[in-house]
């Protein structure tokens, strides 16, 4: 991987990788963890994964049909957007990139667009595998192109790192902190304008302000990050209604809840 990409091939790539392809022209990226056997597990919003099986139940195209390499291709749990497929099925014909873990400070603001390194250091592959299979089986939470979207799995599995709040601002996607800032620091750069007559000098005041604002919400610098065990996710997600309390008999014989 060099300065300016993070495109790989396939044999480059281990067990454990963050990696990730563009979509729709490099309008945007989806992100997966690579877990061997040439198989990744992703998260996609669910509504789009009930789509496609009714689109391929219900249609004689040969290109709908299930993957013929891998019959465990397109594996999810119901009510869940994190799935296994192959390879080849995730990448789309696309380009094989890989996500960069422990960047530094310098490095990770010379990458003008989100969604490719964090300063955040990576856990060991098998604790990363781990992750990606367990949510496998129980699932990410609901999908928000915000809050909770596939470079955010991608990033839990490979840190373990959670915000506690996101119902303020963006989760842990560098994608999301991008379609934020840039927006942001064009704003907060237009009363330069007045003070500054060269183009130039306006468009790299606000290419600062664009990468200081994404710098600002990578995990790896973050204050509001904590790391949470794979089987404590649905908890402190609240993914999960509390159970409900249980009565306990006191001294004096009474019942509390």
């Amino acid at each position: 991987m060099g300065l300016l990409t993070n495109k790989v091939e396939r044999n480059e790539i281990k067990p454990g990788d963050h990696i990730y392809t563009y979509r729709a022209v490099f309008t945007y990226s989806h992100h997966g963890i690579f877990v061997g056997g040439s198989k990744v597990v992703h998260f996609r919003p669910e509504r789009n994964l009930k789509a496609m099986a009714e689109t391929s139940s219900n249609s004689d195209d040969p290109t709908s049909d299930p993957c013929p390499t891998f019959p465990d291709c397109g594996f999810r749990q119901p009510n869940s957007g994190v799935v296994l497929s192959c390879l080849d099925c995730f990448l789309r014909n696309g380009s094989l990139y890989c996500f960069e873990y422990g960047v530094s400070p310098s490095v990770f603001l010379t990458r003008i667009r989100g969604g490719t390194c964090t300063t955040a250091l990576s856990d060991p592959p098998e604790t990363v595998i781990h992750r990606a299979m367990y949510l496998l089986q129980n699932g990410f939470g609901n999908y928000d192109v915000f809050r909770n979207n596939c470079e955010d799995f991608a990033l839990y599995c490979r840190t373990g790192l959670l915000i506690v709040d996101t119902e303020q601002g963006v989760g842990r996607s560098g994608q999301a902190s991008s379609v934020v800032g840039a927006p942001l620091a064009a704003m907060l750069s237009s009363p330069l304008k007045l003070l500054m007559p060269s183009p130039v000098g306006v468009a790299t005041v606000t290419a600062g302000m664009y990468c200081m604002s994404r710098y600002a919400t990578d995990i790896g610098v973050r204050s509001d990050v904590i790391k949470v065990g794979v089987e404590d996710l649905a908890v402190n997600l609240g993914w999960t209604c509390p159970d409900e309390e249980v009565a306990e008999e006191t001294s004096d014989g009474q019942i509390t809840r």
